[in-house]
C-alpha cells in the first residue's frame, strides 16, 4: 500500500511496484484518515508512507495503525533526510526509511527485502535510536524544549505562545510532538516529568 498526497509521487511508485511480477500494489491514499480506513480494507503487508500528509504525518499512521495491530511492515518515504524522523519511525516500527530521490528499482528491492523480513536501517539510524532511548527529549527541536519547560512552569498553551511569540496553534503542534516524541499521551505528564527533573537536580545530600 502506498500513501502520499503527491498524486505524481505515488503513481509514479505504484507502476514501478506492479511492474514486478512478486509485488501488488493493493491500496492508495493521500492522507491518514482515507489511509486508515483502506488499510483496515486490505490488510496490506508492506506499507510505503509519506512523512508529511495533509491530516497528519506518516508517523501518526503508522502508530494509530499499529495500535490497532497492524502487521503491514511499514517503510517510510520521505524528501528529507531527518534524523528526528528517523527516531519517530523506529518507534513505531519502520523496516526502512528511504529518500524520495532513490531510484525506481530501488523502490521496489526496498519493498521485496522489508516483505522478506529485512530490516534496512543504517548503523547511524540504530545509534541514535539508541542514544533517544536513554533520554526521552534527545529528538526534541530547540522550540520544542522551549515549550516543555514552560509547560513544566505551569503556563497555559495562550501564555507559551504569548512568551515565545508564536500562534497558540503553533504551540499545540509542538505539544503534540513533544508527547510523541516522549512516549507520553497527556499535558499533565509533561509537567510531571519536568517537575522530577527539576526535583533531582536539585536534590542534594543531607549534611550529616
Amino acid at each position: 500500500m502506498i500513501v502520499d498526497d503527491h498524486e505524481i509521487v505515488r503513481r509514479g511508485i505504484a507502476e514501478i511496484v506492479d511492474r514486478a511480477e512478486d509485488l501488488k500494489v493493493v491500496a492508495e491514499a493521500a492522507t491518514v484518515s482515507d489511509a486508515l480506513v483502506r488499510a483496515r480494507l486490505v490488510n496490506p503487508d508492506v506499507m510505503l508512507v509519506d512523512l508529511q500528509l495533509p491530516d497528519g504525518t506518516g508517523i501518526d499512521l503508522l502508530r494509530a495503525l499499529k495500535a490497532e495491530g497492524s502487521k503491514a511492515l511499514p517503510i517510510i518515504l520521505t524528501s528529507f533526510d531527518d534524523d528526528t524522523a528517523v527516531s519517530e519511525a523506529l518507534q513505531v516500527g519502520a523496516k526502512a526509511f528511504v529518500l524520495k530521490s532513490v531510484r525506481g528499482n530501488e523502490i521496489a528491492e526496498v519493498v521485496r527485502q522489508v516483505a522478506d523480513g529485512q530490516v534496512l536501517l543504517d548503523d547511524r539510524t540504530i545509534t541514535a535510536r539508541k542514544n533517544d532511548a536513554d533520554d526521552p527529549t534527545a529528538s526534541l527541536t530547540p522550540s520544542e524544549r522551549k515549550v516543555l519547560v514552560l509547560i513544566g512552569d505551569g503556563l497555559s498553551n495562550r501564555e507559551i505562545g504569548e512568551k515565545l511569540g508564536v500562534a497558540e496553534k503553533t504551540v499545540k503542534n509542538h505539544i503534540t510532538s513533544l508527547l510523541a516524541k516522549m512516549g507520553l499521551q497527556r499535558r499533565t505528564q509533561v509537567a510531571a516529568w519536568v517537575a522530577g527533573q527539576r526535583a533531582a537536580s536539585w536534590r542534594t545530600p543531607r549534611d550529616n
